[in-house]
């Protein structure tokens, strides 16, 4: 039974229901780690709910079929809720407690036609509730979550040291820490799967969320989304809208790097006052002044006041960065300096695909004309904090 809830559970992280490229990986998913990947068996169905007529649901599975679950009088339908980790404190319920949008694991038998299936057991979750459950864990990780790079790995001592901008963060784990670990294959965060301390690397991009000391010099792990990602940085020399292609001269290889820009690229550009506030904090001065009134009030939401654009100006760029508007491969021109998080699917070709994409950031670059990692993005839009203050932001 353990294992059941778990894969359906499996089965919701990647029916996509969390907000794209954001992280929520607690509660509902928290067996994930420990469940078999969710997959089409003999006596199972998982999917959502598209239809409810009679004693009938029509099911929209994992696997992208239409079936049609037929439910018996006596059939038991429970509900549970996210973050449960057995069917113990399930409630008995209806048929009429489902709704178009819940998620559903059912189990019974197959009908004669492929796309029919007589229900024995219906276990309910509903939209609406992992809804808020993913809203309430975003928070906690803007809040208690922190990100960068990774400086150094000692497996054995279950340590990790993270640069985050220009400060280095202790990163302990234990046997408890949740480890996912991010798809080369996909620029989608839910594609991320079940990982371990062991896979990750010097260099790798690494998201940690659990107790910041006071000083936020140290953090311990509760959950971890790492994955290996090339750091781009440069000026625009191509642009093809049709291909969704650009080009540009990394500042750290000397290298021309072709980017493909896809739909599921977050491309973003700095507010100017923040882009001079950053460079500041890269050169090392400036790092933790307060932000000035109305910084980057105008091109994120929350403006200057808690969790919005100003007072992210002290703190982690990427955390910014998730709160800027969204912009398109239309918005950009020749000759933009932008600063991308990439991902390569195939070693073998040169070409990448940018997951983060931030433009406006000439200043940055002046003060990093090596191409240094003083300032880095994250692949992920976790949002976050109120700057660096107190390890507030990072």
């Amino acid at each position: 039974m353990l294992n059941e809830v778990g894969v359906f559970r499996s089965a919701v992280l990647r029916a996509g229901l969390m907000l794209p490229l954001a992280v929520s990986f607690g509660g509902v998913s928290r067996l994930i780690a420990q469940a078999p990947a969710a997959a089409p068996v003999a006596g199972r169905q998982s999917g959502t709910v598209t239809a409810v007529a009679g004693g009938s649901l029509t099911l929209k599975t994992d696997a992208g079929q239409q079936v049609v679950i037929s439910v018996a009088d006596g059939a038991r339908i429970l509900q549970v809720a996210p973050g449960s980790t057995d069917l113990k404190s399930a409630q008995t319920i209806t048929l009429t407690n489902i709704a178009v949008g819940d998620r559903v694991l059912v189990t019974g038998k197959a009908g004669g036609d492929a796309a029919a299936f007589a229900a024995s057991r219906v276990i309910l979750m509903k939209s609406t509730d992992i809804a808020q459950k993913h809203e309430t864990e975003q928070a906690d990780w803007q809040k208690r979550g922190t990100g960068g790079i990774v400086k150094a790995v000692n497996a054995g001592g279950g340590t990790l040291t993270v640069s985050v901008g220009a400060k280095e963060v202790a990163v302990n784990t234990s046997g408890t820490t949740q480890f996912r670990r991010y798809a080369g294959d996909s620029v989608k965060f839910e594609d991320a799967k079940p990982g371990t301390l062991a896979q990750i690397q010097t260099g790798d991009q690494l998201r940690v969320r659990g107790t910041k000391s006071d000083d936020g010099s140290s953090i311990q792990a509760e959950e971890i989304v790492s994955g290996s990602f090339k750091n781009l940085a440069g000026t625009i020399a191509t642009i093809d809208a049709a291909t969704g292609t650009i080009t540009l001269k990394d500042l750290a290889t000397k290298k021309t790097v072709t980017v493909m820009v896809t739909a599921n690229s977050n491309v973003r550009t700095l507010p100017p006052e923040a882009a001079a506030r950053f460079a500041a904090r890269a050169k090392g001065g400036a790092a933790g002044a307060a932000p000035t009134q109305g910084a980057g009030q105008g091109n994120a939401p929350g403006g200057a006041g808690p969790g919005g654009a100003g007072r992210s100006a002290g703190g982690d760029l990427s955390q910014m960065v998730s709160r800027l508007p969204n912009k398109t491969i239309a918005d950009l021109k020749v000759g933009d300096a932008v600063m991308i998080v990439a991902s390569q699917p195939d070693p073998s070709n040169s070409t990448v695909t940018a997951v983060t994409l931030l433009s406006g950031v000439e200043p940055i670059l002046a003060a990093t004309p090596s191409g240094g990692p003083a300032m880095t993005l994250s692949p992920w839009n976790i949002g976050g904090g109120e700057g660096a203050e107190g390890g507030g932001g990072q």
